[in-house]
């Protein structure tokens, strides 16, 4: 499995051919976090066309939850990331704790801070 970052999922709304692939993969999955991020977004700027692509997006592609385990994988992950001193957008940090919990084999982004996430992990990062 192969989650979706939600700079992907951004960039395939855009029609960014790069994310295409990606999207469409079967093995693809999202996370609730991502969910959160794009809603957020949209609720803020009141964008009907946007949420009623995503609303049907979402409703088609496995979304990953956020629970316990997820909650404990994450938090060592920043544990370890603040032990190297790297400060990391805390919402990469909770996808990659879903992506981990849930057996996934890499994360695709276009984000860079998913890389530090990669070192302390061992999680394989595509960026694109």
């Amino acid at each position: 499995m192969i989650v979706l970052d939600t700079s992907v999922l951004i960039d395939y709304f855009k029609g960014e051919n790069k994310s295409f692939d990606f999207v469409t993969n079967s093995d693809a999955a999202a996370t609730v976090i991502s969910y959160h991020e794009i809603l957020s977004g949209i609720k803020h700027k009141k964008a009907k066309k946007e949420e009623a692509f995503y609303r049907r997006f979402f409703s088609n592609i496995k979304i990953l939850e956020f629970g316990l385990k997820a909650s404990e994988e994450s938090s060592s992950i920043m544990a370890r990331l603040l032990s190297l001193g790297k400060l990391v957008n805390t919402l990469d940090v909770l996808i990659a704790g879903i992506a981990i919990t849930n057996g996934a084999e890499k994360i695709v982004s276009r984000d860079k801070d998913f890389l530090e996430i990669s070192k302390v992990t061992g999680l394989e990062i595509e960026v694109y």
